[in-house]
């Protein structure tokens, strides 16, 4: 092409270009958008009801959408939902249960019946049975079922309900993280929650958590308590009838317990017998064992709960109190529950204490008396190996918390002279400031008449106030020169106290400590000392005492054998027996104290052994006695707590002298009779 005919093609073009007459450019056309179409609904060129059915193409495209939509938003839910790390309370805690020494039980705390059990230990047949009735595909389902979940929300759409339609991992997911509200967001959690789950953990170990949290009724969670409930026995000793009848407590123990109302029994036998016949159907029960059973399983009756109320009460306080410290088991730890404490306590040395202390009790008149108001009884009875065997600690744990066999609260008084007769035996004495010591023995004689002077290596010992002291005997009554023998046999007091100072208040102070009194209940070192102004309680005088019956050998006091959590044992650190003195230091505190059969009203096959005693203010009454099996402490006094913890006198109790005071050797005989019977 030449340069002249490419120019005119171009002039031509821009001619074209212009609008003619006006020289001005043309306005070329732009291509719309598209934009797009409105649906045909309702359908254009259609009459009547024709144009409100929609066309395949609007069916399948809002079916589209629809699904869609839900995918999307099912996923960022799933997304976004997180598998809480906090159970809710009752999922979690369990109670704790407290046997007696023969290993019955005695009482149970905690706000929930529950105790945890490993999958392995419960019997196939009975997690058969509750998988039959709950959810028989649960090995395949994938925490969720199709056709439950169509169930429901027909259920939702045409009774107005969110029930039905749970997989057992949707139930476990309810019990343990959501809560029992009926709601669509509830049950739509729920279900992306069983989902993550059942992703997160295996089958066994969600159908063990489910079976150890489900709700069976009569206060209990999870099969074990519900086997001991219903049954009286463990988990494992469970049949598949009885398994069966526990499965349908599981759609409502309201519905299904027949002691809740008497026509539960009904569809509690057509739910068993159905439960049995869907084991059989598959696969989990022959039909010849199914056939063996054709009589209901009948469960007891419901008994009272074991609380921790009236003397348990303060078993299961000292039993606490010794597991935590014995075990190293926290306060938070030990709240969480689940623990078996098998303690030493008997039941048959506790009736016969808390019977033998309400009778000498029965003998008190406050309405009459003002000397018998605010009366308090200590007691304890521990075995020389350190068990503690029985206590009273007051008349009600509900209405008493404080423990008046484990309280520090009044002076020992003379029962405080056998330690002073041992230290002297194994020290020996000394009466000359840092000289040499020479032995005593029993023969060994001391001046016994009363009001005579203490005298030290320096002379007459005067007190702070200026006051000579001097040793007192009950009554005032002199005996003149008297062995260390017969002195501790007549209670005479003034030749203990020399011997204790003679002794060395350090040495009377370490063979107390080393016999079982804690030196937190000691009291200062001065002559007062060695008449008992230390503070023991009952159950450490028991144990105390039991060292002489042990020939010397001290075991501090236990409450507590053995300890397991869900089935495992928790180490104990329990206490380890020790010598304390020379079994013949020992022995010979026993033959000083021994009571002749039928001396003081005492009846009893077995030698045993006594000591009372009693304050120079009179206001503690002990009585102290021994045996081969155990050694028993009672303490009276009177206080009003809420006006002072100051001890009030004694004088008139039961109306009598201040000098008599038989009460506490009442009781101890009591005891000693109804358990040597």
């Amino acid at each position: 092409m030449t340069l002249h005919n490419a120019w005119s093609r171009t002039a031509r073009a821009a001619r074209a270009a212009l609008v003619p007459g006006t020289g001005r450019r043309k306005q070329t056309k732009r291509r719309r958008t598209r934009l797009p179409r409105r649906p045909d609904y309702p359908r254009a060129g259609r009459s009547g009801w024709r144009r409100w059915v929609p066309s395949w193409r609007l069916v399948l495209g809002s079916a589209l959408m629809f699904t869609a939509t839900l995918v999307t938003v099912v996923g960022i839910a799933y997304a976004r939902t997180d598998i809480p790390e906090d159970l809710n309370a009752f999922a979690t805690q369990q109670d704790t249960v407290y046997y007696w020494a023969d290993g019955t039980p005695m009482a149970r705390t905690g706000w929930v019946s529950r105790q945890e059990m490993p999958l392995s230990k419960i019997p196939d047949h009975v997690r058969w049975a509750v998988l039959a009735a709950e959810n028989a595909d649960f090995y395949s389902d994938h925490g969720i079922s199709t056709q439950g979940i169509t169930r429901a929300l027909w259920r939702t759409v045409g009774d107005g309900d969110t029930q039905g339609g749970s997989t057992i991992t949707q139930q476990y997911v309810k019990n343990v993280y959501l809560t029992q509200d009926q709601s669509f967001s509830r049950k739509f959690t729920e279900m992306l929650l069983a989902v993550k789950l059942d992703r997160r953990l295996s089958k066994d170990k969600i159908l063990q958590e489910y079976l150890n949290t489900s709700w069976f009724g009569r206060g209990t969670y999870g099969l074990q308590r519900a086997a001991q409930a219903y049954y009286g026995k463990e988990v494992t000793q469970l049949n598949a009838s009885e398994g069966a009848f526990l499965a349908s407590l599981l759609k409502g123990a309201s519905l299904y317990d027949p002691a809740v109302d008497p026509h539960n029994r009904k569809r509690a036998v057509a739910r068993w017998k159905w439960t049995l016949d869907r084991m059989v159907e598959i696969g989990r029960l022959s039909r010849a064992e199914r056939a063996t059973y054709t009589t209901f399983p009948e469960p007891r009756p419901p008994h009272r709960p074991n609380n921790a109320g009236g003397q348990d009460g303060y078993l299961v306080q000292l039993a606490e109190s010794y597991a935590k410290r014995a075990g190293h088991i926290s306060d938070a730890r030990f709240d969480l529950g689940g623990y078996q404490i098998y303690t030493t306590f008997e039941k048959p040395r506790m009736t016969a204490l808390t019977r033998a202390v309400r009778e000498a009790r029965g003998t008190l008149d406050p309405g009459r008396r003002k000397a018998d108001r605010s009366v308090r009884f200590g007691a304890a009875s521990v075995a020389p190996d350190g068990r503690i065997l029985a206590v009273y600690g007051g008349p009600d744990y509900e209405r008493q918390a404080f423990n008046e066999s484990n309280a520090s609260t009044v002076p020992a008084g003379s029962a405080f002279a056998p330690f002073v007769y041992a230290a002297g035996l194994q020290h020996g004495v000394s009466r000359v400031r840092n000289g040499p010591r020479s032995t005593v023995g029993p023969s060994t004689e001391y001046d016994g008449d009363d009001g005579i002077p203490v005298m030290t290596p320096e002379g007459p010992y005067w007190d702070r106030s200026g006051r000579m002291v001097k040793g007192e005997n009950d009554g005032n009554v002199s005996h003149g020169r008297i062995s260390l023998h017969d002195a501790m046999a007549k209670s005479v007091n003034s030749p203990f106290l020399q011997l204790g100072m003679d002794t060395g208040l350090k040495k009377v102070r370490s063979t107390a400590e080393a016999s079982g009194l804690l030196p937190s209940s000691f009291g200062p070192p001065v002559p007062a000392f060695v008449m008992g102004s230390s503070t023991p309680s009952a159950i450490r005088m028991a144990d105390a005492y039991g060292t002489f019956a042990a020939h010397g050998t001290h075991m501090d006091p236990y409450s507590v054998r053995k300890v397991t959590r869900n089935g495992e044992p928790v180490r104990l650190g329990l206490p380890r027996p020790r010598r304390a003195m020379r079994s013949e230091v020992a022995d010979e505190v026993t033959a000083s104290l021994a009571l002749p059969t039928g001396k003081k009203g005492v009846a009893s096959p077995a030698a045993v052994a006594a000591k009372t005693g009693t304050t120079e203010d009179d206001t503690a009454r002990w009585y102290v006695g021994y045996g081969p099996a155990a050694s028993t402490a009672v303490v009276v006094y009177r206080m009003d707590l809420t006006k002072s913890l100051a001890p009030l006198p004694l004088k008139g109790l039961a109306g009598r002298a201040a000098d008599d005071g038989p009460l506490p050797a009442r009781i101890w005989n009591t005891y000693t009779e109804a358990m040597t019977k």
